[in-house]
């Protein structure tokens, strides 16, 4: 799955303050996403988050 820094995501599963669209912020073997909600902020490793992603929203595409 081709991630970008800046892409906006939708997760499979809802964050607790029920927003389900994240912005990557950091793209590697972990991928660090930032809630868009309530601006929280996870690490994943790179396989649980490409499981975890339903669609890719917005492409901001390689600088």
């Amino acid at each position: 799955m081709e991630l970008h820094l800046h892409d906006r995501v939708e997760l499979k599963k809802p964050h607790p303050c029920g927003s389900c669209q994240w912005e990557i912020l950091r793209v590697g073997m972990d991928i660090k996403l930032r809630c868009l909600g309530c601006g929280h902020e996870l690490m994943l490793p790179r396989s649980k988050a490409e499981k975890s992603i339903r669609k890719i929203l917005e492409k901001e595409g390689p600088a």
